[in-house]
């Protein structure tokens, strides 16, 4: 009877440990998972928001007209200048303009009495005392001035005078051209403040300056970058 439960007891024994020894397929099955969903997500494409570019909109001003703009400075200096909204250009205009007419008017009053002095000298005559340049030519004759000096004056007088009519009339015209481009502008395209711009140190290749005997090891300069959005 004893032998009998010996082996009952046996049995028991291996049964209870084969039951120990059973794999748990629990945690094998949750291991394979994570893999799984560590491949996955390995494999998928990271989402990135898409950025869409807003394309730039011009608004240009259609009923501005640069024909209207670049006539009415033709007709009057600065008027075209008032059309395009930039007032402070007239003050401008009208001081270089003013300076011209003062060169112009200078000059015509020197060249006109010391051209008479100067045909008196041709003549080898003296004016009488009542003639208005009198006092002019005796300054000169006792000066003892000879006649090619008071010709050179005139002929210099002349030239300034010719000049500063060219003048008056080159900043004539460029203000009209002034005006016809700045109503183009505002006519067909956008003057935003869509713009911007960078300045930061560099360094310059010295192959640049080789030529020009600078022989520094390195040559500091500044990069000025314009950017457009």
């Amino acid at each position: 009877m004893y032998r009998h439960l010996l082996i009952i007891i046996l049995l028991t024994g291996f049964a209870f440990s084969a039951m120990a020894q059973k794999p748990q397929t629990d945690t094998i099955r949750n291991k394979k998972d994570s893999l799984n969903m560590k491949r996955d997500s390995a494999t998928s494409k990271r989402f990135v928001p898409k950025v869409t570019k807003e394309d730039k909109k011009y608004h240009p001003d259609s009923l501005h007209d640069p024909h209207k703009a670049v006539v009415r400075s033709l007709m009057i200096p600065g008027w075209g200048q008032l059309y395009n909204n930039q007032w402070w250009k007239v003050p401008i205009i009208y001081a270089g303009l003013g300076l011209l007419v003062d060169v112009v008017i200078f000059n015509q009053r020197q060249y006109g009495p010391l051209l008479i002095v100067a045909r008196y000298y041709e003549r080898g005559q003296t004016p009488g005392t009542a003639d208005p340049q009198y006092a002019l030519y005796m300054a000169y004759f006792n000066a003892g001035i000879p006649a090619q000096t008071v010709y050179d004056e005139v002929n210099g007088y002349i030239r300034n005078r010719d000049l500063g009519i060219l003048g008056f009339m080159a900043a004539w015209g460029i203000q009209a051209v002034d005006a016809y481009i700045d109503a183009k502008f505002k006519h067909s395209y956008t003057m935003d403040t869509d713009f911007s711009f960078n300045i930061q140190p560099t360094i310059i290749n010295q192959q640049a300056f080789a030529m020009q005997g600078f022989n520094g090891p390195i040559i500091p300069g500044l990069k000025l970058t314009f950017v457009l959005k």
